[in-house]
């Protein structure tokens, strides 16, 4: 009965040891490491929810709040392909729905107030989230360092620049989308190998499930606060993910 034990306890740890030697020799591959901006680098989506919250109550006269803001997510869905992310696009589809949901009779002060909304949001601080700094400080000189998000090119250059983190950074990507092949032009721009990037990001549908298909490596960083159309609720386990609690955590793993 003893042996037996100390044979199991002998082969757990033999397991865990050649399970912690291939992490290793993964992440020593590791060359070039990709952060998401919002919600990742700083503070976003919290900015785009109390953005909608107002304009919900600028309609709750033609609607309830919560069909106001059913109406301008399927506006934002139908646009997506239009607009692309970002608060222009957020913008445009919060006069759209006024249009419809008002079924053309709004006041021209009405749709003001929307730009009104948009253009706050185009003004909001930089709030960087805890350990950023000290994640890339610790990064920086050791792999190329890179930005890889989604989002309207100006203000991404605007939160960039105002968040004083640019001379941590190789390059600056700001991407239209992020699918396979979005991340498989970043790679050949970068002169990167799959199997040496890395990507750091709140969202697994557009941070983690691409990477991971191209063969890269990807860490989840959960928010908070997530967009409905970023939300993935399946559990995912693969060789190449990690599931972090938080950024600076990702230095345990290089």
């Amino acid at each position: 009965m003893y042996s037996g034990q100390l044979s199991f306890s002998v082969l757990f740890i033999m397991l865990k040891f050649e399970s912690e030697i291939y992490k290793t020799k993964m992440n020593n591959h590791i060359t070039t490491i990709a952060f998401d901006a919002d919600d990742t680098l700083w503070i976003n989506e919290p900015y785009f929810q109390e953005a909608e919250k107002e304009f919900c109550k600028l309609l709750e006269d033609y609607l309830p709040q919560h069909s106001v803001s059913q109406e301008l997510f399927k506006t934002e869905m139908q646009n997506l392909h239009l607009y692309g992310y970002g608060v222009k696009g957020f913008m445009l589809c919060m006069i759209e729905t006024i249009s419809r949901v008002t079924n053309n009779t709004a006041s021209l002060q009405l749709v003001n107030k929307a730009i009104e909304l948009g253009q706050e949001l185009l003004q909001k601080p930089i709030e960087l989230l805890d350990g950023v700094t000290e994640t890339l400080e610790s990064l920086k000189g050791k792999y190329r360092l890179v930005v890889a998000t989604k989002g309207d090119l100006l203000d991404q250059e605007r939160k960039l620049k105002n968040s004083g983190l640019q001379e941590y950074f190789h390059h600056i990507e700001i991407m239209s989308d992020k699918k396979e092949n979005d991340y498989k032009k970043l790679l050949k721009h970068l002169d990167c190998q799959p199997e040496n990037f890395l990507m750091l990001g709140n969202s697994i549908k557009s941070d983690i499930l691409p990477v991971l298909e191209i063969g890269g490596s990807a860490a989840h960083i959960p928010y908070h606060v997530t967009w409905s159309h970023e939300q993935h609720d399946v559990n995912l386990e693969h060789e190449n993910f990690m599931e972090l609690k938080s950024i600076d955590e990702i230095l345990k793993f290089l």
